[in-house]
């Protein structure tokens, strides 16, 4: 039931349409090119290729349950990022202290905001942004420690509970800076989270003041604050909200701007009341969980700094000349992190959004420039569906490409895909073809880091190839501080999530029913158990979960148990190949992994997003399909099918059509025949975090989607 994507160049590559003969001497070309540059290479440099085959991390005894470690860290899990910065106030004063007057946190000022009426009559909103406006690390110190003084003189006490709920921008961070620096207990939760969610969160937590934005208090908060009864101030980071009549008496809404003010009347001896410590609780992180209602995960000062120096070990280089673009939702735990690792090495951290990200991003007005055009970027985490969406947009402007442009594209894709696989540079293609791709993000990315779902090897091979830089995918939990795993820099090899940080270590538990065991040959496998410092203190207010989920061995040393399924290669680095919740025994008792059913044929053009399903109490798998509207489109009209969208989502000539190009890709990538689709649904409507149908992360919510999608489940079964 292994999911992993061959990482043959081979089965990567595109296809062209070129004369042979033509064909025959461009070939030639670039083999006479690639000696003469490999001979001065061979000499100077160390290839990628052989510092990939070195060994990355080693099981610690010659036990079969033994756990592997990093080869940088065998004699000891590394905890503490600097010396002495054992709590993360320290760490931000130490960071404050070597880079005092370099610039942190930048912003873009909106020069002006239009409403633009699309063709099917909906109105989009399209901003023209101006520069990016910088806060150095002496400005955002001042203003935290001035809004840490006003929440205090609004009551808020050390080793309490203060919730946000507000999008990802420079106030999030300076927020967050300010609890743990007074020692506040910071409750973080997603801005796409809906109504119940919310509540359920600010209530479990019994928090009394909340920061978030005047669009979110609008939109979501003003609605369910008369079912927060312990709420007493509102904090806006961008000003007062138009109207003020609709709270309930005892709410009072602040400014983050007059909060700061007040906390900088205060007496400047008004210092912190209590200093944290490294096990009081940083963080009460609510993940947007794939099951049911979210779960507070309780987050020490101790456990993210020690996840955070896992991760700064795994990007050399890093420090003031890194400029780091922050989109994702911080209330997630890659995206905290990563800012985390930046803020304490001297990186700029530039804010964006997924609307403003590039010049073609849905906000931004045609003719004027994205995020990534003006910060040009270094460094820029991404989760695998906006890089499949990279994916699919630049491939579909391929094919619109000129019959000339689109094979010298495919030749120099095929040429470079080859040399990478040899470990090899190709300077030039990277300079004259892929500059322009490049240009998509800003044209300076050394490293994209994927993290939050597995990313299919044809993405991860595409992003190496056009955006001239690794992609480090990383395998980590909210319950772990996102940290696990990370690829090396110089390693290329597709369908693997790296060797173990040197703050955690990893071991595959034998799961019987899946027919997983560390003793498989030739590759132990196994449920995946991370240990170490990073390993959070468990759920709150759930005792009943956390001891499922969580345990400590003899030597006092806490273990997450994550449910996903593992197996290490002879380098010691991982494959995550299924899941204990993905796995469906069928009617006539074979396993059916619905991931990687789901990663075999997500990559298509045809689909933008997919959800395999089956129970056991049928012999076949099933499917939700959100097709790809162009591509479907054109099928239709190839096959001589008329209507409006919703139409051709809801025909089933539609569905038999799409369902054909799904089996011979599921074929093509050798899924077993019961492992194929049967029947699908199309979905006329995308999921989004908004529907409440996938997380934050863009990964599936199963349970949502069943009971969405329950009345074709029972057409598609048969049943009436």
């Amino acid at each position: 039931m292994n999911n992993h994507v061959s990482s043959k160049p081979s089965t990567m590559k595109l296809k062209q349409t070129i004369n042979p003969i033509l064909l025959y001497f461009i070939h030639f070309l670039m083999s006479l090119y690639t000696v003469l540059t490999y001979i001065p290479y061979y000499f100077l440099f160390e290839t990628r290729q052989e510092k990939a085959n070195k060994i990355k991390a080693k099981p610690v005894n010659s036990k079969p349950e033994s756990a592997y470690r990093s080869i940088n860290s065998l004699d000891g899990l590394a905890s503490v990022l600097y010396p002495g910065c054992d709590t993360l106030d320290k760490v931000f004063m130490y960071a404050k202290n070597k880079f005092k007057d370099k610039r942190l946190l930048g912003t873009r000022e909106i020069l002006n905001e239009e409403d633009e009426v699309q063709p099917n009559g909906k109105i989009f909103k399209k901003v023209i942004l101006g520069n990016y406006n910088w806060l150095s690390y002496e400005d955002v110190f001042i203003r935290a420690f001035n809004f840490g003084n006003g929440l205090q003189m609004l009551g808020q006490k050390p080793k309490t509970n203060i919730a946000i709920f507000c999008e990802t921008r420079a106030e999030w961070m300076i927020a967050a800076q300010t609890c743990f620096m007074y020692n506040f207990q910071l409750v973080t939760l997603y801005a796409t989270l809906g109504g119940p969610a919310i509540v359920h969160g600010l209530n479990e937590t019994e928090v009394t003041n909340i920061i978030t934005s005047k669009e979110l208090l609008q939109t979501k908060l003003k609605d369910i604050v008369s079912l927060v009864p312990r709420l007493r101030h509102i904090i806006t980071v961008d000003g007062k909200p138009p109207t003020w009549s609709e709270f309930p008496k005892g709410v009072i809404v602040h400014t983050m701007a007059a909060v700061q003010a007040l906390g900088a009347k205060a007496s400047t001896e008004n210092k912190p009341l209590s200093k944290p410590g490294p096990l009081d609780i940083a963080v009460i992180m609510y993940t947007s969980g794939s099951t049911g209602l979210p779960k507070g995960v309780m987050i020490s000062h101790s456990n993210i700094i020690a996840g955070i120096t896992g991760m700064a070990e795994r990007i050399p280089g890093l420090g003031e000349e890194d400029v780091y673009i922050g989109y994702l939702p911080l209330a997630h735990v890659l995206e905290l992190s990563a800012e985390l690792v930046c803020l304490s090495h001297g990186c700029r951290i530039g804010y964006s959004s997924p609307q403003t990200l590039a010049d073609q991003s849905s906000k931004i007005k045609k003719g004027s420039k994205g995020d990534t055009t003006m910060l040009k970027p270094t460094l820029m985490a991404a989760v695998p569906e906006i890089m499949d969406r990279i994916y699919k947009n630049v491939m579909n402007k391929v094919n619109e490409m000129s019959s000339f442009q689109r094979n010298l594209f495919i030749l120099a894709y095929n040429y470079k895909m080859e040399q990478i696989s040899k470990g090899h540079g190709t300077p030039l293609c990277d300079r004259f073809i892929f500059r322009k791709v490049r240009g998509l993000l800003g044209g300076n990315i050394r490293l994209l880091l994927c993290g939050g779902a597995p990313l299919s090897a044809t993405t991860q091979r595409f992003m190496n190839i056009c955006f001239c830089c690794p992609v480090g995918q990383g395998y980590g939990l909210t319950e772990s501080c996102g940290a696990g795993t990370i690829t090396e820099v110089w390693d290329y090899n597709t369908g693997r999530v790296g060797a173990p940080l040197v703050c955690c270590e990893i071991k595959l538990k034998n799961w019987e029913e899946g027919g997983y065991f560390n003793t498989d040959k030739p590759h132990p496998r196994g449920e995946i158990l991370i240990g170490g410092q990073n390993v959070t203190l468990g759920y709150y207010k759930n005792e009943a979960k956390t001891k499922a989920d969580f345990f400590e061995d003899e030597n006092g040393q806490r273990w997450l148990c994550t449910g996903d399924i593992g197996e290490f290669d002879p380098d010691g680095c991982l494959k995550i190949i299924d899941r204990k919740k993905d796995l469906v025994k069928l009617q006539a008792g074979e396993y059916v992994s619905l991931g990687k059913v789901e990663a075999a044929l997500k990559n298509l053009s045809l689909i933008d997003n997919i959800c395999a399903y089956a129970n056991s109490y049928h012999s076949y798998v099933i499917g939700f399909v959100v097709p790809n509207q162009k591509e479907l489109t054109e099928l239709a009209r190839k096959k001589g099918l008329h209507g409006t969208w919703e139409e051709l989502c809801n025909s089933c000539e539609m569905e038999n059509e799409v369902l054909k190009v799904l089996s011979e890709a599921a074929i093509s990538a050798s899924l077993e025949k019961f492992e194929i689709p049967v029947k699908i649904r199309l979905s006329p409507e995308p999921w989004t975090p908004e529907t409440g149908l996938v997380t934050d992360a863009f990964k599936l919510k199963r349970k949502e989607l069943k009971t969405h999608y329950q009345a074709d489940i029972e057409r598609m079964y048969g049943r009436k």
